[in-house]
């Protein structure tokens, strides 16, 4: 036996916030009766519950200290979900859930019932409208009378406004339309209203053929999902192009590529892949849902002599970790119907990804537009991924395959048990990188000092601490430098900080977007899933560089694209600008 042991969490000001205001328990009166350290124990504990349905001789003790450890230390987080309702009444623990809308009322508001309690309970969900007829298409044997999907995601959306995840933030959608739905560039257009489905990302979603078709500006069919029929034409490059512009101007929508995703589906018995989760890190059969959680890179870093390097013993352990943490979430989860607990146990997907990224470059001195970071991050990825497929084999032996491995790509001769048919993605990690107290997912940093808009309106400052630390030892760390970043995000402009420090600390709009590209690639490579990233433009970004990076993307195996120009929306979660000169004050206050 393993006695308990208590870590004290170094959680930063915004983090001990964040874990306030969304995660810890209160009681009937609103009460916070439940610390951070009590919420790792209560999720470690409800997690590592389920191992002995299993072996009745496991430690489930030793288990749950091993994933209490994890999490405390900030090593490895699990998804929202997870954090919120482990242990708890409702105990919906997947992250994400994609569900079909097949063409009829029925489905529409069985749906629409499903994606409720999906967001009550902290989830997010994926949609694909393809399905759906066309607008003013026969419905009910009279004719001129369908909504089409624009007008379903309207339903979905107004829906989806009075319910926010896990009583914390509004649900997050992700809707897909096939580009050769008649009503494509209806949806194309849906977010003109900057006001409208602010609570959906919209994508596109193509084949390798239409996109051969947009470079030889050739014509493509329109076809109505209601009998098959060819109804019209469209010029692909002059799709794109609209795509493009809108784009440009709201950062929606993005593509997703089809022939890419079905490459790498596992179970391709079990049907095409068309559907992608709320941020786009999860491509999923129709009713499936998957666990996330991600590794936190900047804590696998070990110094000698002054001298980073990563720690690959450290990692591999927490990548077997990881692994077992997450198929452990699939059976202690709660489902909203028992369709979504049969589709997600018949494949066992997972997805185990990481953060802190950026923060891993610092500290090893790699600007994020390199080659040296191209390597790292292809690396880094290939040994988290071999290592999350032994560790699935292992499990694979003790536990059984995941039921639909026969006809799976795993089910060769001589083959190995495998306990998941898909184990790695590359999650966003917004609110868990605060938490962590590191960079998003694989994202650069937006910038080194910046102003987070929460949903409620509070206003939180964010200042990276390895630049701060990096500043400090110049001698050149003070109000005055803290203020004009965040007024302006400028930091290769700042002549008082050294150029080593301006060379490694590059942020997002200083990235050219080839290398957004490039790095995202090199995730990619060595992912089962996808890879969640936004390529970020400045505001001066003209629509052509945001054409190349959507060509490029299509060339270098990507599954998906977002793209986001600066201040293209009137109010975004990350910002600069006067609004946070306050609380710049109220910083050297607390750290002079």
């Amino acid at each position: 036996m393993v006695a308990e042991t208590r870590i004290e969490v170094e959680l930063t000001p915004n983090a001990l916030r964040v874990l306030e205001k969304r995660y810890l328990r209160r009681d009937e009166n609103g009460e916070i009766i439940e610390t951070s350290d009590e919420m790792f124990r209560r999720v470690a504990k409800a997690i590592a519950s389920i191992e002995t349905s299993y072996d009745l001789k496991t430690d489930v003790i030793q288990i749950a200290e091993e994933f209490y450890q994890a999490m405390a230390n900030l090593e490895f987080l699990p998804n929202s979900p997870t954090l919120l309702n482990a242990g708890l009444e409702n105990g919906q623990l997947a992250s994400c859930f994609v569900l079909p809308v097949e063409d009829s009322i029925e489905s529409t508001f069985d749906t629409l019932k499903h994606t409720a309690i999906i967001h009550k309970n902290g989830g997010g969900t994926g949609f694909n409208f393809s399905k759906i007829r066309p607008k003013l298409d026969k419905a009910g044997g009279r004719q001129g009378v369908a909504s089409g999907p624009v007008g379903l995601i309207d339903v979905i959306a107004t829906a989806a406004d009075y319910i926010r995840q896990g009583g914390v933030r509004r649900g997050c959608n992700s809707v897909v339309l096939n580009v050769d739905h008649p009503d494509i560039l209806e949806f194309i257009k849906a977010k003109n209203d900057p006001d409208a489905l602010t609570n959906f990302y919209i994508s596109v979603a193509v084949t390798d053929d239409f996109m051969a078709r947009v470079k030889a500006r050739a014509d493509y069919p329109l076809v109505n999902p209601r009998n098959k029929q060819v109804v019209g034409t469209l010029n692909a490059y002059d799709v794109f192009e609209l795509i493009v512009d809108q784009a440009w101007r709201t950062g929606d929508p993005g593509f997703i590529f089809l022939d890419r995703i079905n490459r790498d589906n596992p179970t391709p018995e079990l049907g095409n892949i068309d559907m992608i989760t709320g941020c786009g890190e999860q491509a999923m059969l129709p009713y499936e849902s998957c666990p996330l959680g991600s590794i936190n890179l900047s804590r696998m870093i070990q110094f000698n002599d002054g001298a980073s390097a990563i720690d690959y013993a450290k990692l591999g352990r927490t990548v077997e970790l990881g692994v077992r943490f997450l198929d452990d979430v699939i059976d202690a989860s709660a489902y909203p119907a028992d369709i979504i607990e049969q589709a997600t146990k018949r494949t066992r997907r997972i997805g185990l990804g990481v953060m802190g990224f950026a923060d891993m470059l610092f500290q090893m001195s790699i600007p994020y537009s390199s080659e040296a970071a191209e390597t790292t991050a292809m690396e880094i990825m290939g040994f988290i991924q071999k290592h999350a497929y032994e560790a699935s084999i292992r499990l694979g032996t003790k536990r059984g395959s995941f039921p639909a491995f026969r006809g799976s790509v795993f089910d060769l001769p001589g083959a190995s048990p495998m306990r998941n048919a898909a184990r790695t993605t590359v999650a966003p990690t917004g609110t868990l990188s605060i938490i962590a107290g590191c960079s998003c997912g694989i994202e650069p940093l937006f910038s080194v000092a910046f102003v987070r808009h929460m949903l409620d309106g509070e206003r939180l400052l964010d200042v990276n601490a390895h630049f701060e630390t990096a500043v400090r030892r110049s001698g050149q760390w003070n109000a005055g430098l803290l203020q004009r970043l965040v007024r302006c995000n400028h930091l290769h402009e700042q002549a008082d900080v050294p150029e080593s420090i301006r060379r490694v600390f590059v942020t997002a709009h200083q990235v050219p977007p080839e290398w957004h590209i490039r790095i995202q690639s090199a995730f990619q490579e060595n992912v089962d899933a996808a890879v969640s990233k936004t390529v970020n433009f400045p505001n001066r970004a003209t629509r052509d560089d945001i054409a190349r990076v959507f060509f490029m993307a299509h060339e270098h195996g990507l599954k998906g694209i977002t793209i986001y120009r600066d201040a293209s929306r009137e109010l975004q979660p990350q910002c600069t600008g006067q609004l946070g000169l306050d609380l710049v004050d109220r910083y050297f206050e607390k750290n002079p």
